[in-house]
């Protein structure tokens, strides 16, 4: 995590995009909880997109949902994403932890707000900032 004015930010760094989308999603988690207990299923989580930013944008924005509708944290985050004719679907799962489990802090939005996805020499690199 790094700090942020008002809101929260995640950085995250990796060989490929999925595992840095995985990790910022495990980031997210991060802020909204210091501990995680070993409790919850597995869901699937899908998403289309027609770019990278808007696909990391959807993904993020889908688990906030699935954490107000199934009253879970999704935690240990795995995502498997392609490039078909120019757009972008990621298959994932999380493991979903009962709220009622975890003391955790909300986390109310993902933004495009200083939002950057780049290529580097070592993999990938993504900076998201979360309104809280």
């Amino acid at each position: 995590m790094r700090d942020h004015t008002a809101d929260v930010a995640v950085e995250a760094e990796g060989p490929t995009f999925d595992a840095v989308a995985g990790a910022v999603a495990d980031g997210l988690a991060a802020a909204m909880c210091d501990e995680v207990p070993g409790a919850g299923e597995r869901f699937d989580v899908r998403v289309d997109a027609e770019s990278r930013e808007a696909l990391l944008f959807d993904y993020l924005d889908e688990l906030i949902y699935q954490r107000d509708v199934r009253g879970v944290l999704p935690v240990d985050n795995e995502v498997e994403i392609a490039e078909r004719s120019g757009e972008f679907e990621l298959r994932g799962s999380a493991r979903g932890v009962p709220l009622s489990v975890v003391s955790a802090r909300e986390i109310k939005a993902v933004t495009y707000s200083e939002m950057e996805i780049a290529e580097t020499a070592d993999g990938w690199r993504a900076y998201v900032v979360f309104d809280v």
